[in-house]
């Protein structure tokens, strides 16, 4: 400890010394820039406040030009800070100054050093579409991220606090996590569409002690409800002007641009390593693989959203075991649409800059042109996006021209029996029952898939290099998509293995960090979620008496491994009721795992896992008989004339629906067939109905159970709306409460 007369002032956060002996105040109107730089020279001793252009800017004129500011001056022992580093990534400092290190990753920001080292002046992230446009090499990646998170300890965030990161995809959003885990903190994230009251809940929630916005406009929204409510000590802006912003309602508390928390850090680092003696003003500990990395609260499809509390460990288990699933090479191309505080892209992102790719943001409105555009190796998203681009796909398809339309879709249906042909005598058809065939049904079956394998494979690659071939030069994709965070209807699945376009589904939660299972590109088996990866485990349980059940036995899904969770924040009775005390984690979701067999269609699909919706989701009839309306949902999702569907009929004699319908596609659809004039522009809410239902009857006609009465709505179900999660499902509970009504008139 060392005795020191020390400056502070009152609006800017400090870290707090203990008292010696007595204060005396002054104030003063905040023209004596002098003792200003006294102050905060004394505030932070090892950064050099007189030479800095960021102080002499902000701070040069006043800390406020609406009010003065208090200066204290008081003798204080100056207690010696502790420094929190990422062990790896800052390697040379901490090891210099008697801290343990080790060449393994300890925390997730260690994974930079090791990527700048390995692919230092390869293109790391390209973010087209943000103002101004950036490209960032890997040593320039890693070395912003050193700043940020250097300028946060500047402006006085000790390690363990909790900051809120509410924005959206973007390379300063990558930048901004990982700098604040880099210094200890604790980011708790989510997306700038949430609602305002969801925000707040979570902010106050989680304890976080300040706040970055992704711009202007979300900061705007949010701003009167947090100063009131709220108070954080200071706000970092990411994007945008800090002229656009209401700072009347920000009384006091400091805004930051993403620029002067860099210059701050960049100021700070080279003050930092030029003196040895500012260097003794600390004690150097490193960040635990077992330290919380960050808060992600779950969607919420039912109730509040929950606390997740992932480590580094957790994190880093995905960052190791990924790569089985997607082995990406040095300049592989990816395309990152997804909210990054999602946990799946999360997770993909924290993997892919490992192996020294390019990533290359892009939005959901810039999609179509970018797939064309960049071309990418792998595109990472969720089952909606493969949904759209199969719909827009067919689209295209049918707008074509009588005989191009007819070859087209002659085409596409040959793929398709060729390829279940393919998978019948290559052993990848899932087959849910344990006993094998015999040996010679066994050989008939591979013998007859083969041949009639081998007469369509001529008509295949006709059209592949007639048809497919065009669509794989508008989408890319040339190595995989991989679809994960919902389930990936089967139809989309069939399609694009017919044309060509390899798709892999993977499974997991938020609270598993998130990945548990996926499907390799050696064993990719339709229908399937694949196998888990490394160091997991499944296993299926009975719903009544948690007894676990054999291979083909449908149950509650539950998984164990190092990604599952530490537990929700301050929720232990919630913690308790997902994991149990042997670590398994109860998915909440119903399937089995497919028998190992030694000969037959499915004899190299032993082990996979599938998925047949979720326990809550089940609907139960007045009959008794359980309903998953899954298959029935995803069956109907098939027709152009439906954009969403949510099955309903809890407690009822029959299922029914509420559809939301694709109206310009219903409407062609009814002068297709005559029902209405060539020139008509609307169609009655009895002939939308009539027309809906015979659709319904088409396209559910395979499945176990039929859609009786539908409920025709005009408003489709959105974030903005709160009927869909923000990372796009709909939010079941939400929407039967909202037409609770409309149902029960549906039923009588």
């Amino acid at each position: 400890m060392t005795t020191a007369t020390v400056l502070s002032v009152s609006s800017f956060p400090t870290n707090p010394m203990s008292t010696v002996s007595s204060t005396f105040c002054s104030h003063f109107g905040g023209t004596d820039f002098g003792k200003r730089h006294a102050a905060f020279q004394f505030l932070v001793p090892h950064y050099n406040f007189k030479n800095s252009k960021i102080f002499h800017k902000r701070f040069s004129n006043g800390l406020s030009s609406r009010r003065g500011f208090r200066l204290s001056c008081e003798t204080k022992t100056e207690e010696i800070k502790i420094r929190r580093c990422s062990p790896y990534l800052e390697r040379t400092l901490v090891s210099s100054n008697g801290a343990l290190t080790s060449d393994d990753w300890r925390a997730v920001p260690d994974i930079w050093r090791s990527s700048a080292e390995k692919y230092g002046d390869r293109i790391a992230v390209v973010d087209p579409y943000h103002d101004p446009p950036t490209s960032l090499t890997y040593k320039q990646l890693e070395q912003e991220i050193l700043d940020f998170s250097e300028g946060l300890r500047v402006i006085g965030v000790k390690p363990d606090e909790k900051l809120a990161l509410f924005a959206d995809n973007s390379y300063r959003w990558l930048v901004t996590d990982q700098g604040m885990m880099a210094m200890g903190a604790v980011d708790v994230v989510r997306g700038s569409r949430s609602s305002i009251e969801e925000l707040l809940q979570i902010y106050i929630h989680s304890e976080s002690v300040a706040l970055a916005v992704d711009n202007p406009e979300l900061f705007n929204r949010i701003v009167e409800t947090f100063c009131s409510k709220a108070a954080p000590r200071f706000v970092i802006l990411l994007w945008g002007e800090k002229s656009h912003l209401a700072i009347n309602r920000m009384e006091g508390i400091p805004i930051f641009s993403y620029k002067e928390i860099i210059d701050l850090g960049q100021e700070s680092c080279k003050a930092f390593s030029d003196s040895d003696d500012a260097r003794q003003h600390y004690k150097y500990e490193t960040i635990s693989s077992d330290d919380i990395a960050t808060l992600v609260y779950t969607s919420g499809t039912t109730g509040n959203p929950k606390g997740v509390m992932l480590t580094h460990k957790n994190l880093l288990h995905q960052i190791n075991n990924l790569w089985d699933v997607v082995p990406a090479q040095p300049a592989d191309r990816f395309l990152s649409m997804l909210p990054p505080w999602h946990a799946y892209e999360r997770a993909a992102e924290y993997f892919i800059f490992t192996h020294g790719t390019e990533q290359v943001y892009t939005t959901v409105r810039n999609l179509k042109v970018d797939l064309q555009q960049y071309q990418p190796h792998y595109l990472i998203t969720v089952p909606l996006v493969f949904e759209t681009l199969y719909s827009g796909i067919q689209k295209q398809l049918s707008t074509s021209s009588a005989l191009r339309k007819i070859l087209a879709f002659m085409f596409i249906k040959i793929s398709l029996t060729y390829m279940e042909m393919k998978r019948i005598y290559e052993g990848t058809y899932l087959v849910r029952s344990r006993k094998e065939p015999p040996y010679f049904v066994s050989m008939l079956d591979w013998l007859w898939a083969r041949i009639i394998a081998a007469i369509l494979l001529p008509v295949h690659m006709l059209a592949k290099k007639l048809v497919y071939s065009k669509i794989h030069s508008a989408i890319g994709i040339s190595k995989a998509g991989v679809s994960g965070g919902g389930s990936l209807p089967s139809h989309v699945d069939k399609f694009f293995e017919a044309i060509g376009v390899v798709v892999q589904n993977g499974y997991g939660m938020t609270e598993s960090s998130p990945v548990t299972a996926a499907r390799r590109p050696s064993n990719n088996v339709l229908g399937s979620i694949g196998l888990p990866i490394r160091h997991t485990e499944f296993k299926i349980v009975d719903a009544e008496t948690g007894e676990a059940l054999p291979h083909g036995s449908k149950g509650i899904v539950k998984v164990r491994g190092p990604q599952v969770m530490k537990g929700y924040y301050k929720n232990p009775l919630a913690t308790k009721q997902a994991v149990d005390e042997d670590g398994w984690l109860n998915s909440g979701d119903i399937g089995w795992i497919a028998p190992y067999h030694s000969r037959g269609r499915s004899r190299h699909c032993g082990g996979v896992i599938v998925l047949e919706g979720r326990a809550k989701d089940t609907i139960v009839l007045l009959t008794g008989e359980n309903v998953e309306p899954l298959e029935l949902e995803e069956a109907a999702m098939r027709s152009s004339l439906i954009q969403q569907i949510v099955v309903i009929g809890q407690d009822q004699r029959r299922l029914g629906a509420i559809v939301v319908p694709n109206k310009d596609e219903v409407l062609e659809a009814a002068k297709k067939w005559s029902i209405v004039d060539p020139d008509a522009t609307e169609l009655s809410k009895k002939q939308i109905t009539s027309l809906l239902n015979e659709e319904l009857r088409k396209w559910t006609s395979g499945c176990s159970f039929q859609i009786g009465p539908i409920l025709v709505i005009d408003e489709p179900f959105t974030i903005d709306s709160g009927l869909m999660t923000p990372t796009m499902k709909i939010r079941r509970d939400k929407v039967v409460a909202l037409y609770k009504e409309q149902i029960a008139d549906l039923y009588k």
